[in-house]
C-alpha cells in the first residue's frame, strides 16, 4: 500500500461516456430525451428540493422501469458497455502510471456492468472500483404495468418541466408496483454514496484522511469533493460543470488526462502544498519545460504532455477563487461539451 490514495469518478475524468444515457438512447424510443429530462429532475430533487434520503445520481433508478418495459437484461448492459467505451485521451496511461504511485480507485455512480468493462479496459482491478449494483434480471413488470410505464413515458416527454407530475409518477404511481420494492433496495453510489465509498477506502488503505486526492466533474461528486477539501486533501474538478466547481479547490480544463497525470505525479512525490506551488508557477511562468523539470515531473509524463499540447493551447490548471470562477466555468463547460458532446456534456 502507498501512503496516498487517488480516487476518481469514471465518466468525465476517465471516459467520455454517460453509459446510462447511452443505454436509454439505444434501447428506448426517445430514450435519450427521456433520460435528459429525468436527469434534470434528479438535479432538482438533489440540489433544489434536497429531498430527504435522496442521492444525486438517482436518475439511474428512475430510468429502470423503462428499461424493464423494454425487456432489457444484464447481458444487454454488459454487451453494450463492452462495445461502447470512449476514453478521455491518455486516461489509460494515467491509470497505468497511478497504480505505480498511489492506491488507485474508481468511485462511480455508473452501473457495475459498465464499470467492470472499464476496469478491464483500464487494467485496474475490479476490486478497486465502487459502483451502483443493479440486477436487471431480478426486475419484472406485468403486462398492465408495462402499458402504464409506456403511458408515463409519453407524459414525461410531453411535459418535461412538470415536476409535480413526475412526483406523482415516481413516488405515488410506480411506488405501488411490485418493481418499486426491488428498486428501492438499490444503493446508488452518488453524492453521499461516493463519500461513504471514500470512508471505506481510507479504512482499507489505512491512510491519513488528508492523504487523498479526489477528482470529479458533476453533481454526484459534490460530497466527496467537499470531504477531500475539508480534510486538506486535493479536490479537483476535471472539465466540470457548476456543481463540482463550486466546491473543488482546483480546476483542470483539458482534452487530455495527461494534465491530471502532471498534478498527481507531483502530489505522489511531494504533498498538497507543492501542488499548489506548482499551479501558481504554472500560471506565472512561460517556460513549462524548465518548470516541469524543477518539480521533478516524471519524464514519460513530460514527453507525453508536450507531445499532446505541442507548445500551444496548454490546459487550464488553476486554483478556483471567487474572481476566476465564472471564467473557469465558461471554459470548463465548453471543453466538457466539446469532447463529450452537447447531450452528455449538458447532463448534471
Amino acid at each position: 500500500m502507498f501512503e496516498k490514495s487517488f480516487i476518481t469518478d469514471c465518466e468525465g475524468p476517465l471516459t467520455l461516456n454517460d453509459n446510462a444515457y447511452e443505454l436509454s438512447d439505444n434501447f428506448i424510443k426517445d430514450g435519450g430525451e427521456l433520460f435528459k429530462i429525468l436527469s434534470l429532475y434528479d438535479d432538482y430533487l438533489a440540489d433544489i428540493v434536497k429531498k430527504e434520503n435522496y442521492k444525486a445520481g438517482n436518475t439511474l433508478k428512475l430510468i429502470l422501469p423503462f428499461f424493464v418495459a423494454e425487456n432489457l437484461t444484464n447481458k444487454d448492459l454488459v454487451d453494450f458497455s463492452k462495445r461502447h467505451i470512449y476514453a478521455v485521451n491518455d486516461s489509460k496511461f494515467l491509470i497505468e502510471y497511478l497504480q505505480k504511485a498511489m492506491n488507485t480507485y474508481i468511485v462511480s455512480t455508473s452501473y457495475g456492468q459498465y464499470i467492470e468493462a472499464i476496469s478491464n479496459y483500464m487494467d485496474l482491478p475490479f476490486k478497486n472500483t465502487f459502483y451502483t449494483k443493479v440486477n436487471l434480471d431480478n426486475l419484472t413488470l406485468n403486462s398492465d404495468e408495462i402499458k402504464k410505464i409506456g403511458e408515463f413515458k409519453e407524459l414525461i416527454l410531453n411535459n418535461p418541466e412538470d415536476y409535480e407530475l413526475f412526483d406523482d409518477i415516481f413516488f405515488s404511481q410506480i411506488s405501488k408496483m411490485g418493481i418499486y420494492e426491488e428498486i428501492k433496495k438499490i444503493d446508488v453510489v452518488g453524492g453521499l454514496g461516493k463519500k461513504l465509498a471514500i470512508d471505506e477506502i481510507i479504512e482499507r488503505d489505512g491512510i491519513d484522511v488528508n492523504k487523498m486526492l479526489y477528482i470529479g466533474d458533476s453533481i454526484t461528486d459534490v460530497e466527496p469533493l467537499e470531504f477531500a477539501r475539508k480534510n486538506n486533501g486535493l479536490s479537483i474538478s476535471f472539465n466540470g460543470n457548476e456543481y463540482p466547481l463550486r466546491v473543488a479547490e482546483i480546476a483542470i480544463v483539458s482534452p487530455s488526462a495527461i494534465a491530471t497525470a502532471v498534478i498527481t505525479d507531483i502530489y505522489a512525490k511531494y504533498d498538497k502544498n507543492k501542488v499548489l506551488e506548482f499551479i501558481n508557477d504554472y500560471n506565472e511562468l512561460n517556460d513549462y519545460e524548465i518548470l516541469f523539470k524543477s518539480y521533478n515531473v516524471d519524464l514519460e509524463i513530460m514527453d507525453k504532455f508536450f507531445s499532446v499540447f505541442d507548445n500551444e493551447n496548454f490546459p487550464i490548471i488553476q486554483v478556483i477563487t471567487e474572481y476566476n470562477f465564472n471564467d473557469i466555468l465558461v471554459l470548463s463547460k465548453s471543453m466538457r461539451n466539446s469532447i463529450r458532446g452537447q447531450d452528455i456534456g449538458g447532463l448534471g
